[in-house]
């Protein structure tokens, strides 16, 4: 039988057998002009594939409304241009530490708990979605000479639930939409995991970073026959804010991947080379143990993950201990990695000298304001990425008391009657000085990334209970929304008008121009800076945050040019005075 498909025992193409290795590379996650390059990389590494996600949030911002899906197509066709196969894992839940693992708030918002599910609303819109994504995939299908040879039936499902109802529904969708590559799910390698992923007629692979015999002693415990592959080796791992900076060592994980190929499996290093969450799409986790229902833990904006080709694309100790091990595997002999990227020719600095407050950055690029009896959630505003003011009044002839927030979600900075008067997380909800009627009240609330793994995926953000004063509730609140997509319109966000001189330290909206020679890729640190998001030429970099472990922003070299870069801060605590390219 000509073709690739899944044998009794292993991957064949064309009836001969066949091993996979792959790595993950998410397209999103990398400048679109950098693909080639780090597509050369994992060649170079001995990978003879590549696996990508594909986040529904980022395409379909509001139902019906896409953007740019077509990127899908155009990374595939890079792929095949790079001699590489490809796998798809399209959803429509990723994880991936992405927003909300994948998933639109919208979406979310509206089906709550009955999402992942049979759900025939939730189903719906997954119907309509695939419609739209999946032509980028099928005329790219190694059938059809391109470089796509399996796709995922949703992700990670034993994790989270247990409908094979919805899962069948998936593979069948997938069917009708014209996929003919062979389907495969991807689980933990536990007995729950397993049995509430996988079904029956469609290839299960395990997803674990070491054990390779036991893990696939439990696969085949559930599937006897069938290619073995570990579908997700997590050959590093991600970082959270406020936390240490997390590696592995590159032995370590050298001899896992041996052990691996040992058991003649296939494999997918996750992740080969991580990238970046650009535009603040870093998703979060809750710790607490198997319910995540402890603190917020939110995603830093480096998507590094200790790969072995690091988040500028330049080959670590682990890519030459992995190279070791895979040109055992290879048919010939390995090519040498491509040159790496140009870096910026010479450190530059500037300060950024026109400031607007947050009011004001709000009045020309925010919602208009509206009135609720409680505090709205940002699923009900329809903010994806951003920032909430909510306003109340405490009424007042009164004397002192505490003012608290039930069901905050991330981070909130209050201010009473204009005057700064605390911060507010979901572990601390009550101000440090109680507060007098009659007295006016703003809370600045900032998503941090929705959880994208576990059972709280999809939970709400923003206020989701109320404002108290003492223990009486607050109504009658005022909302204004942010949402971060407002500054993709260059000329709206240069027609903010300024404010007052920077330097202040105040938060708000800082702009200016850094001058630079040749460009290359670079190091964008902000000294003195508190939180939040940073743009150069319009591209928004990501979060920046002093709490660490990161302390500086990837700047891909395309976004760059040579002269004058215009760059913008959307500092949401604290301002510094200047930033710096390196």
């Amino acid at each position: 039988m000509n073709g690739f498909r899944v044998g009794e025992d292993d991957f064949e193409l064309d009836g001969r057998p066949v091993r996979l290795l792959s790595g993950a590379l998410h397209y999103f996650r990398v400048h679109e002009a950098q693909w080639g390059h780090r597509l050369a990389m994992l060649r170079a590494m001995g990978l003879n594939c590549v696996e990508t996600y594909v986040p529904w949030n980022l395409h379909e911002p509001r139902p019906g409304t896409y953007r740019d899906v077509d990127a899908v197509g155009r990374f595939l066709d890079v792929v095949r241009e790079a001699g590489l196969w490809a796998i798809v894992r399209p959803g429509p839940y990723i994880c991936a530490e992405w927003e909300n693992g994948g998933l639109p708030h919208w979406l979310t918002g509206a089906v709550g708990a009955r999402a992942r599910t049979r759900d025939e609303e939730y189903l719906g819109h997954v119907n309509r979605w695939f419609h739209r994504l999946l032509p980028q995939v099928v005329a790219r299908q190694e059938s059809r000479g391109g470089p796509v040879i399996m796709v995922q039936v949703e992700n990670e499902y034993g994790s989270y639930g247990s409908d094979r109802v919805y899962l069948r529904h998936l593979a069948d969708l997938l069917h009708s939409e014209g996929v003919s590559v062979p389907l495969f799910t991807s689980d933990g390698p536990e007995d729950h995991m397993l049995t509430g992923g996988s079904i029956p007629g469609v290839l299960a692979t395990a997803n674990f970073g070491s054990g390779a015999r036991a893990a696939f002693d439990k696969l085949r415990a559930h599937r006897p026959r069938g290619p073995l592959m570990c579908m997700e080796f997590w050959c590093g791992w991600f970082d959270h804010w406020g936390a240490e900076h997390v590696v592995r060592d590159a032995d370590d994980a050298a001899a896992a991947l041996r052990e691996i190929l040992e058991c003649g499996a296939s494999v997918n290093l996750y992740m080969a080379h991580g990238g970046t969450n650009f535009a603040g799409w870093a998703g979060a986790n809750r710790g607490g143990g198997p319910l995540h229902d402890g603190e917020l833990q939110p995603d830093v904006t480096s998507y590094d993950y200790d790969a072995p080709v690091d988040e500028s694309g330049r080959a670590t100790p682990k890519f030459w201990a992995f190279r070791k091990v895979l040109a055992r595997y290879a048919a010939t002999p390995l090519p040498e990695p491509p040159p790496p990227p140009p870096s910026l020719g010479a450190p530059a600095s500037a300060p950024l000298p026109t400031w607007s407050s947050l009011a004001t950055v709000l009045d020309f690029l925010g919602s208009p304001e509206s009135e609720h009896a409680v505090p709205p959630t940002f699923e009900e505003l329809d903010v994806d990425r951003g920032l909430v003011r909510y306003t109340v009044t405490v009424p007042g002839p009164r004397e002192p008391y505490p003012l608290s927030v039930r069901g905050l979600r991330d981070r909130a900075v209050v201010y009473i009657d204009g005057d700064r008067a605390g911060v507010l997380t979901e572990g601390t909800t009550t101000l440090p000085a109680p507060v007098a009627g009659h007295a006016r009240v703003e809370l600045w609330v900032e998503s941090l990334g929705r959880v994208n793994y576990g059972p709280r995926t999809g939970e709400p953000k923003g206020i989701t209970g109320g404002i108290l004063h003492e223990r009486q509730y607050l109504h009658g609140v005022r909302a204004r929304a942010l949402r971060l997509d407002a500054f993709d319109v260059p000329s709206a966000v240069r027609g903010v008008p300024a404010a007052g001189e920077a330097g202040s330290g105040r938060p708000g909206l800082y702009r200016g121009v850094i001058e630079v020679g040749p460009p290359g890729d670079a190091s964008l640190n902000l000294p003195g800076w508190t939180r939040g998001f940073v743009w150069v030429n319009g591209f928004n970099l990501g979060r920046y945050w002093s709490a660490g472990p990161q302390t500086s922003l990837y700047v891909p070299g395309p976004v760059l040019r040579e002269g004058a870069n215009e760059v913008w801060v959307l500092e949401l605590e604290e301002g510094g005075e200047r930033v710096g390219l390196a």
